[in-house]
């Protein structure tokens, strides 16, 4: 069976001795180009005003969006959006684009220009920085405790509007919605402390049960989020859904909360699927920017281990050529015994550390040989095996598993959730 799976912004080839299932996400039905189904999503939006009846000439509009490791179609519904904020008599002048960065890099001009697409030079540009105090504004407190503060332009500004995609998101349920707000435009210690509910609270240990891929309602992380996204002035929610090749299939526009919970739906129908366990996963990230870092690339893993035995082994292609994707994030891995780790990230809780807590935690359940620009040595403290193309990955991976062990190929392992029949 020849295997053909993206890798960064190009693709790579092996032969596998055997045939396979392939996991792929469920065939969107052809319907309109993008900017009709954006045009008509706008034209009524869900549980929100019409635009025509929200936005007015005197005011100043703030529209935040995703940064370069998300893709979102933003080159082309940003350019939408102000054109019907142009229809109301909002000038080019009046509106600024606010980048999401949560605790994320700056990003470069070239990375503006790639999210803005024909805006770029002529909208506003400004990148979000959670450790800017100059920046942020405190808002309170969220009945459970958690510290709201977020970006000042989003309090001087008369309107906002919250863009992104949506997907399943490894412990809060799914991307997009509230996310946009908090973490995206939060302060550290906001973004922190409501994304520390991913664990059970004291004296119980572990990661609570609820907080995984696919769910909202009894997810302590999304109420945590939602809870402090309100806090927050949102005129106007547009998200999108996209399909393995990037194309928008699906737009939603509207109040924060309805038209999230519309594009949830629509991705549960698109990349939800049915499967068996396997002995063997082959998962592709799905290049760029799925792939940009290990911070985003390890999504795939959590996504892809719910379809292997325990102790199975996963090959997972993700070039990762802006490295981990923050420099918070390796110096986790000093912690090897995961309790301890456990331990370390209740008494300091970082996003990232527990990223890397949720990487070994599953490094240490199955065997994972990574294809990658990282070391063997970087590997190996990671709790991974490096293989330089997918080709040996697949010859390492079948000398210690028995002759045909059931495999399964996933193409798309940042955008499929397995679901396991029996």
């Amino acid at each position: 069976m020849q295997i053909e799976l993206k890798y960064a912004d190009g693709r790579q080839c092996a032969e596998l001795p055997f045939a396979a299932p392939v996991l792929r996400p469920q065939a969107a039905l052809p319907g309109p180009d993008a900017e009709a189904l954006l045009r008509a999503a706008l034209a009524a939006p869900l549980g929100a005003s019409p635009l025509a009846e929200t936005f007015a000439a005197e005011d100043r509009v703030v529209i935040v969006t995703s940064d370069i490791t998300r893709y979102t179609g933003s080159e082309i519904y940003l350019p939408l959006l102000v054109e019907q904020l142009n229809r109301c008599g909002i000038a080019d002048s009046q509106i600024s684009v606010l980048i999401a960065l949560g605790i994320h890099r700056p990003q470069t001009a070239e990375e503006h220009r790639k999210i803005l697409g024909p805006l770029f030079g002529r909208i506003a540009v400004f990148d979000h920085d959670c450790d800017d105090e100059e920046q942020l504004v405190e808002l309170g407190e969220t009945a459970s405790g958690i510290p709201v503060a977020v970006n000042r332009r989003l309090l001087e500004a008369d309107r906002v509007i919250v863009t992104g995609t949506v997907g399943f998101h490894y412990f809060a349920g799914y991307g997009g919605g509230r996310k946009g707000l908090v973490p995206g435009v939060a302060a550290r210690k906001t973004c922190m402390a409501s994304h520390f509910s991913v664990f059970n609270p004291a004296p119980q240990r572990g990661k609570h049960p609820q907080a995984v891929a696919g769910v909202l309602d009894t997810n302590p992380v999304h109420l945590n989020l939602l809870e402090a996204a309100r806090m927050v002035r949102c005129d106007l929610l547009l998200n999108t859904v996209l399909s393995p090749q990037k194309e928008i299939v699906g737009a939603y526009a509207g109040e924060l909360e309805q038209a999230h919970l519309a594009a949830c739906a629509q991705v549960n129908r698109l990349y939800r699927a049915p499967t068996v366990p396997a002995d063997l996963a082959i998962i592709s990230s799905g290049g760029e920017p799925k792939d940009i870092n290990l911070i985003q690339a390890q999504k795939a893993l959590d996504y892809g281990s719910r379809a292997v035995v325990e102790g199975g082994t996963i090959i997972l292609l993700a070039a990762c050529r802006d490295g981990f994707g923050h420099a918070h994030f390796y110096p986790w891995f000093d912690y090897q015994d995961l309790e301890l780790f456990e331990d370390a990230l209740r008494e300091n809780y970082q996003i990232n550390g527990q990223t890397a807590h949720s990487l070994l935690t599953k490094t240490r359940r199955f065997r994972v040989v990574l294809v990658s620009e990282f070391d063997a040595a970087t590997c190996a403290r990671m709790g991974m095996e490096k293989a330089v193309d997918l080709q040996q990955a697949i010859d390492m991976a079948l000398a210690e598993l028995p002759a045909q062990p059931r495999t399964l190929v996933i193409p798309d392992g940042g955008l499929v959730l397995p679901s396991i029949e029996w």
